[in-house]
């Protein structure tokens, strides 16, 4: 499962009927705006569509993975435009890359951010690292959620 694919039945559940879908996911998103501007939400049937503008690949990846963890969400498709250089974009996003600074998870049962650090960084104590890397995404280390994508930065 890329950046892009979500677990659509799974996650926070946000809205009830589909024609209220894009407002509540712009909603969410903009509530913890990871640097997105001009930010435009579209949803048919699952997927979203993002449009707007960024700084960075990071906020893009955050906001992918704000409206993926989406209850009713399955895919996202970002036409967000980064101003940065392409050189740092991630792997999944710019093939031509050199590789992605970062990996993503999908987090399963009995998992916890301390867990996590342990398996990815041999040091469970080094668990706010995971946690900071998706800040927008996880409120609190002890909020996690079965089929949630998060962002594991390389070490």
């Amino acid at each position: 499962m890329g950046l892009f694919d979500f677990v659509s039945d799974i996650g926070n559940a946000l809205f009830r009927t589909d024609d209220k879908a894009a407002e509540t996911i712009k909603a969410h998103i903009e509530a913890d705006n990871p640097g997105i501007e001009h930010l435009e939400v579209v949803y048919q049937k699952g997927f979203v569509t993002l449009r707007g503008t960024s700084r960075s690949w990071e906020a893009v990846e955050k906001a992918i993975l704000m409206a993926g963890n989406v209850k009713g969400v399955g895919r996202v498709i970002s036409e967000i435009q980064v101003e940065e250089s392409a050189d740092k974009a991630p792997k999944e996003l710019n093939p031509s890359s050199a590789g992605a600074e970062v990996d993503y998870y999908v987090i399963q049962k009995g998992d916890t951010l301390s867990a996590l650090a342990k398996r990815f960084y041999g040091n469970a104590s080094l668990y706010p690292k995971i946690f900071e890397a998706n800040r927008e995404v996880i409120k609190h280390p002890d909020k996690i959620f079965v089929g949630q994508k998060i962002r594991i930065p390389r070490p």
